[in-house]
């Protein structure tokens, strides 16, 4: 492996990992700027571009309290500006019910076709593959213990620590 392709390996996991934290972060413009803008995503309902696919995942995520998107197991196939990718995804996500908060946990695949635009590798095709998910009563706790002294906690949008750390509110 040369140095250009270590560098173009480490830029497509980059922008994998700026997917995930568009997602969870809410963050429509992030979450955008990961993807070319004829890209095709399809996640088992029909492909769409990124215009007609952001808006409905912003609306569904503003219904959860939460999320959690982990990827891990990248396998990376590079063909110049042009490349394939299979991702491991597991994803949490808190929804809120009269009854309580109830956790969705969904266990897939993204089966990405990247394309390097511009000197940035950007997603132009995604397939979503589902491969388990669990539903049950959360039994998270914001209190008592050690989670009384852990203060700093996720959040969507601005309210995240991660907007200031990163210069961003």
């Amino acid at each position: 492996m040369d140095l250009t392709e270590i560098a173009d390996r480490l830029a497509i996991a980059e922008t994998l990992a700026l997917y995930c934290r568009g997602i969870d972060r809410c963050d429509a413009v992030q979450l955008a700027a990961v993807f070319t803008p004829d890209a095709r995503i399809d996640y088992g309902d029909g492909a769409k571009t990124p215009a007609e696919t952001i808006p409905g995942l912003m609306a569904g995520l503003s219904a959860m309290s939460r999320t959690q998107h982990n990827i891990s197991n990248t396998v990376i196939r590079i063909n110049a500006t042009t490349a394939k990718a299979e991702t491991n995804c597991v994803a949490l996500h808190m929804i809120p019910t009269p009854d309580g908060e109830v956790e969705l946990v969904v266990g897939g695949r993204y089966l990405d076709r990247l394309e390097k635009r511009a000197g940035r590798w950007l997603i132009a095709e995604r397939l979503y593959v589902m491969d388990w998910n669990r539903t049950t009563p959360s039994t998270m706790q914001w209190e008592g213990g050690l989670f009384d002294t852990l203060q700093r906690r996720g959040a969507r949008g601005s309210a995240d620590p991660s907007a200031a750390w990163w210069g961003e509110s």
